[in-house]
């Protein structure tokens, strides 16, 4: 009975264990000239399908769209030293846990557009500056092509800001090359979906678990 208590026990940590994610979960165009002409919020999956420039890159006119884009980076990454932030509590102390995020809009014509985007977990702080960007580039861990770092973040007028605990309101008018900036957030458990429906590899885990404790239980009782 022992080695059947210290397997659940094994098993119980070893799911709580499995790695997690923090993501984008949905976005919207809200306001702007961009929304007249029909932009939307779109989410990137990685390796970037992008129409202009070479493939997987961003960051000189690589979409030339209406659209609000965003993607993922690195995820749940320990920072071991203060990482300063332009919007948000700064600097996010050394320890934290934080998941990276991009977000952009790189219109044809200069163009202005307002939205939300919404994320599966609190939103700790926005860099929209060329320097903190620069510095934070630790965090991509994505195999895109950040080009022209030097033309990133925001001109003035334009403004990113925490709307909500896990949302973003952008506002900013662009043209060439287009406005970005990377968003962190805490660590997440994966969200309410993800834990009401657990990843396909927590499921595997836990069947085959199971199915050893089983046996385990079936030879205590023969013994």
């Amino acid at each position: 009975m022992k080695k059947l208590c210290a397997g659940i026990a094994m098993l119980m940590l070893a799911a709580g264990s499995l790695p997690s994610s923090a993501d984008i979960i949905g976005g919207v165009v809200t306001g702007g000239s961009a929304f007249t002409a029909g932009g939307t919020f779109v989410k990137l999956t990685v390796p970037l399908a992008n129409p202009f420039g070479p493939p997987n890159s961003v960051g000189n006119d690589n979409f030339q769209s209406p659209d609000l884009y965003g993607f993922d980076e690195d995820q749940n990454i320990l920072l071991t030293a203060p990482l300063v932030v332009n919007v948000g509590a700064s600097p996010i102390p050394a320890g934290t846990v934080v998941a990276s995020h991009y977000i952009f809009f790189d219109p044809g014509p200069t163009q202005e557009v307002i939205g939300t985007v919404t994320f599966d977990s609190q939103v700790l702080g926005i860099l929209t500056s060329t320097e903190t960007l620069a510095a934070s580039d630790f965090l991509a861990h994505t195999g895109v092509n950040y080009l022209n770092p030097t033309d990133r973040g925001l001109e003035a007028g334009d403004s990113v800001t925490i709307s909500g605990p896990d949302s973003i309101l952008f506002d900013t008018v662009a043209s060439s090359p287009g406005d970005y900036v990377r968003v962190l957030t805490a660590f997440s458990p994966g969200g309410a979906e993800a834990a009401a429906a657990p990843e396909p590899g927590s499921v595997a885990l836990v069947g085959s678990g199971l199915v050893a404790l089983a046996g385990m239980l079936r030879r205590t009782r023969r013994s």
